[in-house]
């Protein structure tokens, strides 16, 4: 099993074709960044018509069931998530609507302080706010998983806290490893994988030590290092693949409409645009070498396995079904 728990790439028959030919089974795909919740159902829109254009490649995932229903159909499920929780607004009653349109991730933050936490570029962290609380608590409920891939560190931990289900971090490594603003510290892995929550690693450059230059090897050293310290059952993949992105797309994520000015945001990413991925790994082709990477360094075949798929299908099985 494949699942690969990030990604936003230009979507087209291309891609979800190569998406078959790589084996994977499901991708979380980013349906918001600083969209509106009118905005964010018009991109929903869009996936219908692809799901409708290529119902022989690709069908809307809203249950781990329907990760087997791709495997047995030899399809890719695709889940919705948003990297800002810019599609509810200030509305808490839009998160059980944004549940029943398929969304099950939901970032609190997207680098800079939002109505719920504060996000990593932010120069002071003030934690979770009295929204956050509130919204953390129906995201619980109705089965929308609290993710903190940019978040800042205290923000991070209180959630982690706070939440009654186990949170994700779905794109990030750690910060030892490759000390970039976006990565995370230990403290707040273990927060988060402590209380059974998941961390899906990145392959995304600015991510990765050495960036582009990052070797397969040193990326699988990560990742063996990350299961002996937070166990092998909190992690997974989430590439943050951006494939065949225009380099505009760069600037909507970094400063959608709060800013007139191009924010770099990481303190090493001084020029626009999306940086060349590692040769190791350019697209749906390549989880194969991931896997022989991990295999490489020692993981034994039931650890790759849970890394490559099996931890986040037990995690959709357990969090995004509504409580009560």
């Amino acid at each position: 099993m494949r699942i690969d728990n990030l990604q936003y790439a230009n979507w087209s028959e291309k891609i979800f074709r190569q998406m078959r030919e790589g084996g994977v089974d499901a991708v979380h795909v980013t349906v918001a960044y600083h969209e509106t919740f009118r905005e964010t159902v018009q991109n929903l829109e869009r996936w219908n018509r692809w799901f409708e254009k290529y119902p022989d490649l690709i069908l809307k995932g809203q249950w781990a069931s329907d990760v087997d229903k791709a495997r047995e159909t030899g399809r890719t499920a695709i889940f919705f998530g948003f990297q800002n929780p810019s599609p509810i607004e200030d509305d808490i009653g839009l998160i059980e609507i944004v549940h029943t349109l398929g969304a099950r991730f939901m970032q609190l933050t997207y680098n800079n302080q939002s109505l719920l936490a504060t996000g990593c570029y932010e120069a002071e962290d003030t934690g979770i706010t009295r929204m956050g609380r509130q919204v953390i608590k129906e995201m619980n409920r109705v089965g929308l998983v609290v993710d903190m891939s940019h978040s800042a560190d205290r923000s991070t931990i209180e959630a982690a806290a706070l939440s009654e289900r186990p949170i994700a971090i779905t794109h990030a490594n750690p910060f030892e490893w490759a000390p970039a603003l976006r990565n995370k510290k230990d403290d707040v892995l273990r927060a988060v994988t402590e209380a059974g929550g998941m961390v899906g690693f990145s392959l995304y450059p600015h991510h990765l030590k050495d960036k582009s230059d990052c070797t397969l090897e040193s990326f699988c050293e990560m990742v063996a290092r990350a299961a002996e310290r937070y166990s092998v059952s909190n992690l997974g993949i989430g590439s943050d693949l951006c494939q065949d992105q225009p380099d505009s797309i760069v600037e909507w994520m970094r400063v959608g409409r709060w800013s007139k000015e191009i924010d770099y945001g990481e303190g090493s990413v001084t020029a626009p645009g999306f940086p060349p991925m590692p040769g190791w790994f350019q697209n749906n082709l390549d989880f194969g070498n991931i896997e022989a990477g991990l295999r490489a360094v020692g993981m034994d075949e039931a650890e790759v396995a849970a890394v490559m798929g099996g931890n986040w299908y037990r995690f959709y099985q357990e969090n995004f079904v509504p409580r009560g």
